[in-house]
């Protein structure tokens, strides 16, 4: 007797969100990409639609990064201090389908670079490459209150993913980008109910849902990695049970998260156990990377270019029969 496996069947979907603007659409850029659009949980074809495979970002910084181990950093080191280089090595070099810069230099301790200065820098890298952008902010929130929504109007009419919006600090960046064409990223702490609040807040100030991606605030193997999936399995839960403030994709930034945990940073003499530096970085950063796709992330945003082509095969492993 054979028996049938038992298959859910859910009334919601995930909205797909579109970053990158072609030239019909005003932009210049040589692709888009869509995110999201699911109706079933990850990779579970067989209960749903998953149209949108993930994608995965190569993060760029618009200075050195002063943090960065010596096993990630000599990965980039001959590009670091020219960002437009550093994605042309990204997407020339290993074939990178988005571009995701950080806006490093602008926070007050690391340089206080200026508004305008930044904003060069934007346009440069929008010129050297023509992938999607996803452009992050400091990390300072009075900063990035004034420089994000600078960069927002330079980049007019090229459907960057700009972020990032948190609850306390959301306006100003919700009415830029909506003015200027851009998806945004809203940020919550590892919390349900935050990340619903802060996407009705930014919906019911006129931002169309499908132009939102939840940055869930992940952590990395090890710290918090499980929190972070429940977290991010209980939203994709009820957007597929129909909760459409739930209902967005997901964006990780699984490269800062897993560069700088101790046993990555530390040497081969403080973790003889954990292996060779370099090789324990880049599992480390591939490991939490599967993870979060497994609990439904849509756009990965890593460092490491072995970690990230390790990725791109355990993706594309998963989507083979899709």
């Amino acid at each position: 007797m054979s028996i049938e496996p038992l298959m859910e069947k859910w009334q919601g979907k995930v909205l797909e969100v579109k970053i990158g603007a072609l030239k019909e659409q005003g932009g210049t850029r040589s692709a888009s990409l869509s995110l999201g659009g699911q109706s079933c949980l990850p990779f579970l074809r067989q209960e749903g639609a998953m149209p949108n495979p993930p994608v995965i970002a190569f993060e760029v910084w618009d200075s050195v990064p002063a943090d960065w181990p010596e096993a990630l950093a000599r990965e980039f080191s001959d590009v670091f201090g020219d960002p437009a280089a550093w994605a042309q090595k990204c997407v020339q070099s290993y074939g990178a389908r988005a571009i995701c810069l950080k806006m490093q230099a602008a926070h007050p301790d690391c340089g206080n670079a200026g508004l305008d200065a930044e904003a060069k820098v934007l346009a440069k890298v929008l010129k050297a490459v023509s992938v999607p952008l996803i452009v992050k902010g400091c990390g300072d929130d009075d900063k990035d209150n004034a420089l994000l929504p600078v960069l927002s109007e330079a980049a007019k009419g090229e459907r960057l993913l700009i972020g990032s919006a948190v609850q306390d600090n959301y306006k100003t960046l919700t009415a830029a980008v909506m003015a200027d064409g851009h998806a945004l990223i809203a940020e919550s702490p590892i919390d349900v109910n935050i990340a619903k609040q802060l996407n009705i807040l930014i919906t019911d100030m006129g931002l169309s849902a499908d132009r939102i991606m939840i940055d869930p605030t992940i952590g990395a193997m090890g710290y918090g990695l499980e929190y972070a999936y429940s977290i991010m399995e209980r939203c994709r839960l009820s957007a597929l049970s129909g909760d459409k403030m739930l209902a967005l994709p997901f964006i990780g930034f699984v490269g800062q998260e897993t560069w700088r945990v101790k046993e990555v940073q530390g040497s081969e003499q403080e973790f003889p156990g954990f292996g060779a530096s370099k090789e324990r970085g880049i599992a480390w950063e591939a490991v939490t990377a599967a993870a979060l796709l497994q609990a439904g992330c849509d756009l990965l945003v890593m460092r490491d270019p072995k970690a990230i082509a390790q990725t791109q095969k355990y993706i594309n492993q998963l989507t083979a029969c899709l």
